[in-house]
Parts: C-alpha cells; sequence; structure tokens
C-alpha cells in the first residue's frame, strides 16, 4: 500500500474520467451492512465500558490524537486565514472501533490539509486516475462507488472525525485500497496542495444548504470556488453535484453554468447517474417529498 507522499509546493498555476459504473448488489449490501454496524458504535462504547468511551473522546483542549497518529485539529491554522468558511470543524465523538481505525489506518491511508507541501497523486493512488470528494458524512456512499470502480481513486475531504474513522474502517474491511481520507479545508487543499489538471473529477454531494439568507455567503458552490476548482480539473473532468435544498441547487445551476471552463451535460438538471449511491439519509428526505436535483458538468478540453 502506498505511503503518504508529498513534494514541495509551488505556486498555483492560472487556470490554464470515467464515470463509475453501478455496484452490484451484494457488495453494495455488504457495505451497507457495515455503514449499520458502525451506526451503532454508541452502543459499542457502552459496552465497553467508561475506559473506552474516555480514550476516544479527549477532554477540552486536549488533542484527540496527541502521538499523531490520527488527523489533526487544525492542519493549516485555520484561525489565521481570514476568509468565511463553508464549514465547522466537528471533532465530536468518536467510537472505539473509529478511533482505532484512524490511529491504524491514517499514517497510509490519510493526509491532512496543512497547506504546506505538494501531493503526489500517482504515488498515493498508485497511478490511479482520482477524483476528489468534499463532504462525505459518515462514508457510505463513498464507499460504495469505491467498491464499483476500484481503478479510480477517491480523495475524500472532510472535517467530521467519527467520519473519518467510520470510512477508513469501511475502506480496510471491504479490502478498499483506492480511498486516500484528506482532513481540513477543502479550498487550501485545491489551492495549495494539488497540481493544475491533476483530478479526473470532482463531487459534492448534499453541502451544508446554509439556509439563512444571511449565511449564504458560506455556501461552497461560489463563483470563485469554482473558478479554482476547475484549474485542477482535466480535460473532459467530470464535476457532479446533488442536493435536496432547491435554492442551492438554482444557484449550483446558476454558478456551474456560468463558469466558462465547463460545459453542462444536460439541458438543466440531471437525472440521478446509477454510480451515485441512494443513501439511507437521501432515503428519508425522499420519504418526506424532498427533490434532490443532480447536476452534471464537464471540463472543456480547451
Amino acid at each position: 500500500m502506498s505511503e503518504n507522499p508529498t513534494t514541495p509546493a509551488t505556486a498555483a498555476a492560472k487556470p490554464d474520467a470515467p464515470v463509475a459504473a453501478p455496484l452490484a448488489s451484494p457488495a453494495r449490501e455488504a457495505i451497507s451492512r457495515e455503514a449499520d454496524a458502525q451506526q451503532s458504535g454508541a452502543q459499542e462504547a457502552r459496552s465497553l465500558g467508561s475506559t473506552a468511551v474516555s480514550a476516544a473522546t479527549p477532554r477540552r483542549g486536549e488533542p484527540m490524537f496527541p502521538d499523531g497518529t490520527g488527523p489533526a485539529a487544525d492542519p493549516a491554522g485555520s484561525h489565521h486565514e481570514r476568509r468565511i468558511r463553508s464549514f465547522q470543524p466537528r471533532r465530536s465523538r468518536v467510537s472505539p472501533s473509529q478511533a482505532d481505525a484512524l490511529r491504524r489506518r491514517w499514517p497510509t491511508w490519510g493526509l491532512d490539509i496543512d497547506g504546506l507541501s505538494r501531493i503526489d497523486l500517482d504515488a498515493f493512488f498508485d497511478g490511479r486516475p482520482v477524483v476528489l470528494e468534499i463532504g462525505f458524512g459518515m462514508g457510505e456512499a463513498t464507499a460504495q462507488m469505491a467498491a464499483a470502480d476500484p481503478d479510480t481513486g477517491i480523495l475524500a475531504c472532510d472535517v467530521h472525525t467519527p467520519g473519518q474513522g467510520n470510512l477508513l474502517g469501511l475502506a480496510e474491511r471491504n479490502g478498499l485500497s483506492n480511498i486516500r481520507v484528506a482532513n481540513g479545508d477543502a479550498i487550501i487543499l485545491l489551492r495549495e496542495m494539488l497540481a493544475p489538471a491533476s483530478l479526473a473529477g470532482l463531487r459534492i454531494y448534499f453541502p451544508d444548504p446554509w439556509p439563512k439568507k444571511r449565511h449564504h455567503k458560506r455556501r461552497l458552490v461560489q463563483p470563485e470556488f469554482i473558478a479554482l476548482a476547475t484549474t485542477r480539473l482535466a480535460p473532459g473532468a467530470l464535476v457532479h453535484c446533488a442536493t435536496d435544498w432547491e435554492p442551492y441547487a438554482e444557484q449550483m445551476l446558476e454558478v456551474l453554468s456560468a463558469e466558462p471552463t465547463l460545459e453542462n451535460l444536460h439541458p438543466g438538471y440531471a437525472p440521478r447517474p446509477d454510480f451515485r449511491p441512494l443513501t439511507k439519509f437521501e432515503g428519508q428526505g425522499l420519504d418526506k417529498g424532498h427533490v434532490v436535483h443532480d447536476l452534471l458538468f464537464r471540463r472543456r478540453d480547451t
């Protein structure tokens, strides 16, 4: 398995994929069972006693992984950079199994977004084309897509520590060597740590909609973000967004359509492609009458 290789960072360049097959139902069911097992982490912690819980939950002000074997609390020192963010770090309680997966798998499959070095994606993913997924929750859908397309690497970025541990555990138990987990700010990752035209795709599924009007500036999909992200996409790379918040879907469509380096693969919203798994969270929303919008855009060749 590849280690966690990086090379010295260079100045970001100015603006200048394959689509996964549907997951066979047995593999989908296996990962779903794994996800259900992980969601019972609180029961597991209680059964193991207070010692196990306290080991996975540091006291206020203490690092969760003081030995450096897990994700850092603030890898890029984000409090020194004055910028409105689309996320709030959520280093909430992890289950003992999630903490164990982080401690064991993080040194080889994990990456702190510190903004100090350029990632060698070829070395990190054994030469596979790489898709960046921003915000993966507990990682069930990510694991299913990785299982369906083992020849594509998934660089999964999030700040939710339990989700990071859950995804690493799913990857290990299901033999998914094409997943790497990045911890921290996706903008710093794109701007400082990824080379131009290095990504085969970008996935943003159900990002925080920030529904209040005064918070709209915190939404991830903004013109400046998409302009940056497209510089890291190779020609032909697929940009796939999905949301169940209608006003945010309208904003996504407007922003993506206005980016000159992208072209819409559909006249408006796209039908949900088979390679994006239907998650339990999404299914619950559909049962409540929510309408999910997918958007599929392609990076132009020139």
